[in-house]
């Protein structure tokens, strides 16, 4: 704010403030709408209104050097004789190549293995860099079908259908020209240096009884050996939730609105679809009252930035977490060593969110050769492996100052919220009080 606006009293339109301001003026001045990354910007409830209650009197603490914590989960033993034995309930979320360069799936692909966990394909098929790097490697079977090839379903240790994500709940997926490499478009039977635009539903039904027989399909191809996933966008989250253990879902993978994304409408982005933490205990709920709970695992994702978001998504009721956003700043993405770049392409580190433009100066999300060569794939591999061992231990500590041996022990008595909006979300008390909103007294 300049000297002459606070001298001569100006007052800044809470409604209509810079930023809409200036959003109007591209609008009027391009006539397209804004194309951008990154995920929801605006101040949403999020795990951070929630606090833990660890133990004084009335509970016991574990001893965090003597007395273990374990971390292990177990994915997809509901029918798949198969399920993925994970060592840690921190998994990498769907980001497709194409999105993402070859280098960078390869270093989700050895980060996620460092630790034990699983990484997930995305739109647009297999690499053999992420396979060859991945123990555990969840395959995408989305609307597009781009890439979608019956070996590579056989080749993966988990499927995950996708009908929905967080950021972009009932909506597509976009991949801009400039990144449709030759590579890119061979994989996906489509031209190269054309947009690519994916389908916002599947081809080849309409409702849970035709998706109950794809996923029959699905388990046929596969022997009944590999889990098959469900994935939602958090929306119309408590029926979603049942029709996807009605059609014989293994694991429900739950994606909040502050989910990343390659290239979206912004208005879609900040406009669409739920919080995470309103959510999971509609997810639950859902869960519980068919008896599924923990038979059926629920895996959540959209926003989870550290080991505390780990342990309230788990207390909440969670299984696991994926992280999408989080994984490519831990590979490097928005780093200041590009600073000077980033300001080259009209940007700042820490604000770049262009990802549709395959200009990252990070050699993340590009297809530029140049670019991606940056990106060292197995130092941004020890980069990400780093970040969850200490999402992990940080869970790990906050579970045993609750007295819990197990990071599936925690619960939504150990919980409380800042807010009322929180408490009513997550459905645990506000602090001080044994009062949650909307729960009677």
């Amino acid at each position: 704010m300049s000297e002459r606006t606070e001298d001569w009293g100006l007052r800044e339109s809470a409604t209509f403030d810079r930023r809409t301001i200036h959003e109007i003026q591209r609008a009027a001045d391009t006539g397209i709408y804004d194309i951008r990354g990154f995920g929801a910007k605006r101040h949403l409830p999020h795990f951070d209104d929630l606090l833990f209650l660890g133990a004084s009197m009335s509970r016991y603490p574990l001893e965090g050097y003597r007395e273990k914590c374990a971390t292990d989960v177990v994915l997809g033993d509901r029918y798949a004789s198969r399920p993925l034995h994970l060592d840690i309930p921190v998994t990498i979320a769907g980001m497709s190549f194409g999105a993402l360069s070859a280098n960078a799936k390869e270093a989700l692909g050895r980060g996620a293995s460092a630790m034990g966990t699983s990484t997930t394909t995305g739109d647009g098929g297999m690499t053999d860099e992420e396979r060859g790097q991945s123990r555990n490697l969840v395959y995408q079977y989305l609307p597009s079908r781009y890439g979608m090839n019956p070996d590579h379903l056989r080749m993966a240790d988990a499927i995950e259908v996708v009908l929905g994500q967080g950021a972009k709940p009932g909506g597509g997926g976009m991949l801009m020209g400039q990144k449709i490499s030759e590579r890119v478009a061979e994989m996906r039977t489509l031209p190269a240096g054309i947009d690519q635009r994916s389908a916002c539903r599947h081809p080849d039904w309409t409702g849970p009884d035709d998706l109950a027989i794809k996923i029959e399909e699905l388990r046929e191809i596969t022997d009944w050996k590999t889990p098959v996933y469900i994935k939602v966008g958090a929306s119309r989250t408590y029926y979603d939730v049942k029709l996807a253990v009605k059609s014989g879902a293994d694991v429900v993978v739950l994606d909040g609105m502050q989910g990343g994304t390659a290239a979206t409408q912004e208005v879609f982005i900040e406009h669409v679809g739920i919080p995470i933490l309103a959510a999971i205990p509609q997810a639950v709920q859902a869960l519980q009252e068919m008896g599924m709970h923990r038979r059926v695992q629920l895996i959540v994702s959209g926003g989870i930035r550290s080991g505390a978001d780990v342990a309230k998504a788990m207390a909440l009721g969670a299984d696991a977490v994926g992280i999408g956003t989080a994984a490519l700043i831990a590979l490097g993405c928005n780093h200041p060593r590009w600073s000077e770049d980033y300001q080259r392409i009209g940007s700042e580190a820490g604000f770049y969110d262009d990802y549709q433009a395959g200009q990252d100066p990070a050699g993340i999300s590009t297809q530029d050769p140049e670019l991606a060569a940056r990106l060292d794939p197995e130092r941004a591999g020890r980069r990400l492996a780093n970040y969850l061992q200490v999402m992990t231990l940080e869970a790990q500590t906050i579970a045993r100052a609750c007295g819990k041996s197990h990071l599936h022990n925690l619960e939504p008595e150990d919980l409380v919220a800042l807010n009322m909006e929180a408490a009513a979300m997550a459905r645990v008390p506000l602090a001080g009080t044994e009062w949650i909103p909307g729960m009677g007294t």
